[in-house]
């Protein structure tokens, strides 16, 4: 079962088989990159940084709404839907499987995308507490 493990083992099982050469993985080279970037940035202009994935990672965004809305509507017109699409079989299935398909792939996108923000406001928050730590008093 190891093909429904999440990304989080795949990494630990990739670098514990790379274990003499852990500072070329690329799943922390990668990281390093981000990193290395954002301590370029000024304090006041990382603050914005994570405000603004904050914003990201908190939005409602489209997907929830389209997850939520889109079966009402479907409710709401259920007999002209029903009339059309149970004429035919194939068009039953075909706009079942599209509409799955479409509903699953949003909302895989959806929840990476609130990964990858918690992801870079963790990096900056870091950022941001080990400058305050070297500089007391500076805020």
């Amino acid at each position: 079962m190891p093909a429904f493990r999440g990304d989080a083992h795949k990494i630990y099982l990739h670098l514990r088989k790379k274990n003499s050469d852990l500072k070329n993985s690329k799943y922390l080279h990668e990281i390093a990159e981000i990193k290395s970037y954002y301590e370029t940035l000024e304090s006041d202009v990382l603050k914005l940084v994570y405000y603004r994935m904050i914003k990201e990672k908190n939005g409602s965004g489209m997907i929830p709404i389209y997850v939520s809305s889109i079966p009402w509507l479907l409710f709401l017109f259920s007999s002209h839907l029903e009339k059309f699409l149970f004429k035919w079989n194939m068009y039953w299935i075909l706009f079942s499987a599209l509409y799955l398909l479409v509903l699953i792939i949003s909302v895989y996108l959806h929840f990476r995308e609130k990964a990858w923000a918690a992801f870079h406001i963790e990096i900056i928050q870091d950022i941001l507490s080990e400058r305050k730590d070297r500089q007391p008093g500076l805020e």
